[in-house]
């Protein structure tokens, strides 16, 4: 089995021109023909936090649809993370996560059959603080480690790390392997690897790069992460 997954932080539907445009970031989405996407900043932050692309638009426009993770009618996330899944793929389960945090930040982990085969994935967005992701990265490992049913996983989302060798890159690297994907951010000439996809030892990376289409380069100050993974044997 082999699954394409994506990251993006899509800044709230904002681009580079200022604008809130959703219907750009949903062509971005559509480009990166993925299996399953991971987004950061999915959700306004004022008023009901409502998701920053409707929820109606995806569905109708995209072949996506959001994990439930809470009860609010118009969000699809949780603290702006939020993961998008083919439509013919099944989704079992849904949850927040909650982190230790400085800032407002958060992480969202669904358990998704994809062509027959079980998957968990975690998408997040950790604090700027380092102390705080590392304590974050190291949460999130642990919690994967002690849930009941242990399932093949997938980590995804903007880490807020630009060190090449963070706290946080090791906790996560204890059972993951990190696609090399490359810098991301800021869109107009990305140096920093801010975005980053995980995978366990369950799974084998057979390509991975960062998404910049002229679309993309114009949607969001970060670009989006991609990444195609194969099970191991």
């Amino acid at each position: 089995m082999t699954i394409r997954v994506a990251s993006y932080n899509m800044r709230k539907a904002i681009g580079l021109d200022r604008l809130r445009k959703p219907d750009r970031v949903l062509s971005v989405l559509n480009e990166l023909d993925a299996d399953i996407i991971a987004l950061q900043e999915a959700d306004r932050r004022l008023g009901e936090r409502a998701s920053a692309i409707p929820r109606d638009m995806i569905e109708a426009e995209s072949p996506y649809r959001a994990v439930p993770i809470e009860n609010r009618p118009n969000s699809i996330g949780w603290h702006g993370n939020a993961i998008l899944v083919r439509k013919d793929h099944e989704i079992i389960h849904g949850e927040p996560l909650f982190l230790p945090m400085l800032e407002p930040r958060g992480a969202v982990l669904a358990d998704l059959r994809v062509r027959g085969e079980p998957v968990r994935v975690v998408g997040m967005h950790l604090d700027l603080s380092g102390l705080y992701r590392a304590r974050q990265a190291k949460m999130l490992v642990d919690h994967l480690g002690e849930r009941t049913t242990q399932l093949p996983s997938i980590l995804m989302g903007d880490l807020n790390d630009w060190m090449v060798n963070s706290k946080a890159l090791k906790e996560f690297q204890r059972h993951h392997q990190c696609a090399a994907c490359g810098p991301s951010f800021p869109t107009r000439r990305p140096l920093g690897t801010l975005d980053r996809i995980f995978v366990s030892d369950h799974f084998k990376v057979e390509e991975s790069g960062v998404h910049s289409s002229q679309t993309a380069k114009r949607a969001s100050d970060h670009l989006p992460v991609w990444a195609k993974v194969a099970r191991s044997a």
